[in-house]
């Protein structure tokens, strides 16, 4: 059935009984879409040439996938280099050496993003600072950056998050008044665009994460790195292979500055390669049903759907929705229990939202300051970062079923449910006060 089809002849769930009370599923068990990754003939095609006629190892003269792979996403992001590593995380972690970043350095961060944003600037030695976010972006905000950059600051680290550009324009203002790099990490952000340019092409390097879940996937782990400086793509080449210079016959096994390995395989090179073959095929394909979704989710009273400001494009890696209480008649301090009451309403009616992020950066034990008390340092986040407390504890994502392109009628099932549930407010606000909800305290205690 076309999604037009689909569209045009649906029979709307709203008016019926809650499926948590016993009444019929909005999202029907039979409804189909929302796989992700696609694997096609070609990407098979593509693993199984490199397992037959190798090499099988990157570091091997003339092995051309992952040149290949460079190649092309280099020119897809409009930078002079890209260099393949083995994770998204890895990306970060050579960026910020190859950048110079070591012991003594901090470097800022966003509270609210993936931890490997964060592991990855402890791994070059240097401390991660965090700064919130912007209630509307959930992007790194650059007055609290101001707020708290400081004599050690040596480099911004600003998360596309969820597949939207950060407020780059301003962050670059405070990062060249500093002196200090830019490093994007776009782990989630592949192909969106600040002003027409591309992420990967705004800083002085920018990072992607080929996760099989990420925009574009590939069949295990990797990572890519752009940027149009020289010296810097001669040292990350040399970081990904032990310090070794890129070889050029038979390889030296000389280093000339201390690494590790974090080479890609050619494998998961040729696959990404194929993949992007059909990447902005994909992004064209999923736009309208995306839209469609938000648009009418944007209708219900009470409900904040992702914003974009002007001159930016999302890619919709995650689709992050923000109940808002005091617009439904509750209380802010009933922010958790209304995110509980619909996580639990809305997947009974078969809609997989999630919490995805359950806890600030900030507070999780890995990066709180030395020498503060566990009491004190929670209580600094409440103070120090406002928004992404809210985020964290008030909202809900959907992730990866919207990537496939021909995910358009279940998207629609989707709002069908989020309609059907407005429809039941009132069950809604007293399951949202009945009983406390556990918030990111909570959760750290879990976990």
């Amino acid at each position: 059935m076309s999604e037009l089809t689909r569209t045009t002849t649906r029979t709307p769930a709203a008016g019926t009984g809650l499926a948590l009370l016993g009444g019929d599923r909005a999202v029907p068990r039979t409804s189909t879409g929302g796989t992700w990754p696609l694997i096609t003939a070609a990407d098979e095609q593509a693993v199984l040439r490199v397992l037959r006629e190798g090499p099988l190892n990157a570091a091997s003269p003339g092995e051309p996938e992952v040149g290949r792979l460079e190649q092309a996403w280099a020119e897809a992001t409009g930078t002079r280099h890209c260099v393949a590593v083995a994770s998204g995380t890895a990306a970060l972690h050579l960026a910020l050496r190859g950048c110079g970043i070591g012991p003594g350095d901090e470097v800022i961060v966003p509270a609210l993003t993936m931890n490997a944003t964060a592991h990855a600037v402890c791994a070059a030695g240097a401390t991660p600072v965090f700064a919130d976010v912007e209630p509307g972006t959930y992007t790194l905000d650059p007055q609290s950056v101001a707020a708290v950059a400081g004599p050690r600051t040596a480099a911004l680290l600003p998360v596309h998050l969820h597949g939207l550009p950060a407020d780059m324009p301003a962050l670059g203002k405070l990062a060249d008044q500093w002196g200090i790099p830019v490093v994007e990490d776009a782990a989630q952000a592949h192909g969106a665009q600040l002003d027409g340019r591309r992420v990967g092409a705004l800083g002085k390097a920018g990072c992607f994460s080929l996760h099989p879940h990420k925009n574009l996937p590939t069949c295990g782990e990797g990572g890519l790195i752009t940027t149009d400086d020289d010296d810097l793509h001669e040292q990350l080449v040399r970081l990904r292979n032990f310090g070794e210079l890129e070889p050029t016959g038979a390889r030296s096994y000389i280093a000339h500055r201390a690494a590790l390995n974090a080479r890609i395989t050619p494998m998961a090179a040729a696959f990404t390669h194929s993949q992007l073959s059909r990447f902005d095929d994909y992004a064209r394909r999923r736009e309208p049903g995306i839209r469609s979704f938000l648009d009418r989710l944007a209708s219900l009273p009470g409900l904040r759907v992702p914003q974009i400001p002007a001159g930016r494009t999302h890619v919709w890696h995650i689709l992050r929705l923000m109940p808002e209480p005091e617009a439904l008649g509750l209380g802010p301090e009933h922010r958790t229990g209304l995110r509980a009451a619909l996580h639990r309403v809305l997947r009974a009616e078969g809609v997989p939202v999630s919490q995805y992020q359950v806890a600030p950066l900030s507070a999780q034990p890995a990066f709180r300051p030395d020498g503060l008390s566990t009491s004190d340092a929670l209580d600094r986040v409440d103070e120090l970062f406002p928004v992404t407390v809210a985020v964290v504890d008030g909202s809900l994502c959907l992730q990866r079923r919207h990537l496939d392109p021909a995910a358009g009628p279940l998207l629609q099932w989707y709002a069908d449910a989020f309609e059907k549930v407005w429809q039941h407010l009132d069950l809604i606000r007293r399951m949202a006060t009945s009983r406390s909800a556990p918030g990111w305290r909570e959760a750290l205690r879990r976990g």
